[in-house]
């Protein structure tokens, strides 16, 4: 009777553990959106006519008990970087994210989702150095890669649109 006693104990506290770990991987129903980008992707292109190639880097993670992700991402092994935190802002009733960088800059804006699969997200900069106002950028994740699309407001006018593919990555973001 003890043995089946033990074997019933053991048996609830497996079940509660992996109820309890099940629970930990959820989202907030706000950020589902994000659920494919979580882990660490990488992008690797050309900006403008600089004949070296550029590596970005990121990692997007659950954070805040599903109330909030955190991404990271560094481009050329740290020589710039930033980190962004999304949440679900009740009062204002819309998806918000405040993104920090190395340069000294930072950015506070607003995320629309547009489909299960892609989010466009508005940017107001302060503190660019190079003249930049305003961010606008649109992802989508679709056959297992997200492609961002994203465009600055920079002296009053937009710039073309830059694109980057990103992938599953095995890199590690890193800042100097």
């Amino acid at each position: 009777m003890t043995y089946l006693k033990a074997s019933m104990l053991l048996f609830s506290l497996c079940i509660f553990s992996i109820q309890a770990n099940n629970k930990t991987d959820l989202l907030e129903p706000e950020l589902a959106v994000f659920t494919p980008y979580l882990g660490t992707w990488q992008a690797d292109f050309h900006i403008d006519k600089n004949p070296l190639p550029t590596q970005d880097v990121t990692k997007w993670e659950r954070t805040l008990n599903g109330k909030a992700i955190r991404t990271t991402h560094s481009i050329n092994e740290g020589e710039y970087g930033g980190e962004s935190m999304i949440f679900y802002d009740r009062k204002k009733q819309s998806l918000v994210f405040y993104y920090f960088t190395t340069a000294g800059f930072y950015t506070k804006g607003v995320m629309k989702v547009l489909s299960p699969t892609q989010f466009v997200a508005y940017e107001d900069v302060t503190g660019s150095q190079e003249g930049i106002t305003k961010v606008k950028s649109t992802s989508e994740f679709k056959d297992e890669q997200f492609v961002v699309s994203t465009s600055y407001l920079k002296k009053g006018e937009w710039t073309k649109p830059q694109i980057r593919i990103y992938h599953r990555s095995n890199k590690e973001v890193k800042f100097k």
